[in-house]
């Protein structure tokens, strides 16, 4: 059985705290319509299990990156929190990205590849 790709790992991460962060928007819409403006239940009953699975799948992405990408365990715990506040998942995603947690060339910490860089 073949992996994905590093880079495979890191695109869909990127795209699971997007979507993850839109879920978030559907579904505190969805508890609007139902306990605020006591409407329907519909918004809760499509945005709850799909932004379930998201949340879901983005903690797992942030898993295999944590181990691909050898994340600090902090890096991954901030990953992980990041998914249960709301849009969270897209500042993580950004602050990872700018501090290249999010490089898939490389692995590990930004000084590990300094330091392997220095020794080439």
């Amino acid at each position: 059985m073949k992996l994905p790709s590093k880079s495979a790992v890191v695109r869909l991460f990127r795209i699971l705290a997007v979507a993850e962060a839109f879920s978030w928007a559907a579904l505190l819409t969805g508890m609007y319509f139902k306990w605020i403006a006591r409407t329907s239940e519909l918004g809760v009953e499509i945005a709850g299990p799909v932004h379930g699975a998201l949340f879901i799948a983005y903690g797992v992405a942030a898993l295999a990156l944590w181990r691909l990408q050898r994340w600090p365990f902090l890096v991954a715990f901030f990953a992980g929190l990041s998914a249960v506040f709301p849009f969270a998942t897209v500042l993580f995603e950004r602050w990872a990205g700018k501090r290249g947690y999010l490089t898939p060339a490389a692995s590990g910490h930004p000084a590990d590849r300094e330091r392997e860089s220095a020794s080439v």
